[in-house]
């Protein structure tokens, strides 16, 4: 049985790492994906992958910090496809040192990714699901999004902003049967956490493709479900 048959979905960051692995699970369940991210080549290379199984997805090159370009994703995806069923905003970069230490440029690149970001595409994607009678939207927070560590303000403030964005969304959303949750990873094994020397050092990361698991659970909910948040943590106390 494919639980997405005939969905059409947007995955944001959908190149590598975490958003690549639900790209590829949700066009495994019948879903078309739009692969959006900055790296076009990238995002081809995904649907290449999702096509040699079988599935149906296109490349869309995306900037999320820009506003203009996150219009022009849900607006072409309309476009081809009439609707929007689940948008999973998983675009994000990790940034920022020791608050002391950490410069106005890097607070403020870390800040227009995640946070200006995931805010274009819930607010885009709301309105199209409003118009249409209803949909999902997964937004990728992070265990960063409910504690924080030395070291991660930064992102984990932009973590937090998400945390509070969905719950609002998830509230705002329910009178027009539209589902917004969020995914707080713990220490995953993808480029961006490998980026990072604390959480390299972790011993037992999250596979994307659990993840991908998690994503495709929330997307298959009924639209009675409300659910603010599911937390995945391997890490421990120590990182």
């Amino acid at each position: 049985m494919a639980h997405l048959k005939d969905k059409i979905a947007i995955v944001t960051g959908s190149s590598s790492g975490i958003g690549k692995a639900i790209a590829l699970r949700f066009a495994q369940e019948g879903a078309t994906v739009i692969v959006a991210a900055r790296r076009l080549d990238k995002c081809q290379e995904t649907v290449v992958e999702i096509e040699a199984g079988g599935g149906r997805a296109v490349a869309f090159q995306t900037d999320v910090a820009e506003e203009s370009q996150v219009e022009q994703l849900v607006a072409e995806t309309v476009r081809r496809y009439q609707r929007l069923d689940i948008l999973v905003n998983n675009a994000g970069i990790f940034g920022g040192r020791w608050i002391a230490d950490t410069t106005t440029d890097e607070f403020d690149e870390v800040m227009r990714t995640n946070v200006r970001g995931t805010f274009f595409c819930c607010r885009a994607g709301f309105a199209q699901m409003k118009q249409q009678g209803g949909g999902t939207i997964i937004n990728m927070s992070s265990v960063a999004g409910v504690q924080a560590w030395r070291g991660t303000g930064t992102y984990s403030a932009s973590k937090h902003a998400i945390m509070a964005l969905t719950k609002s969304l998830a509230d705002e959303g329910r009178e027009h049967r539209i589902k917004a949750s969020a995914i707080c990873p713990g220490g995953v094994a993808d480029e961006l956490v490998d980026a990072t020397a604390d959480v390299r050092a972790a011993s037992d990361k999250i596979d994307p493709f659990d993840i991908a698991e998690t994503a495709l659970y929330l997307a298959c909910l009924g639209p009675q479900a409300v659910v603010h948040q599911i937390v995945v943590d391997r890490l421990g106390a120590d990182w």
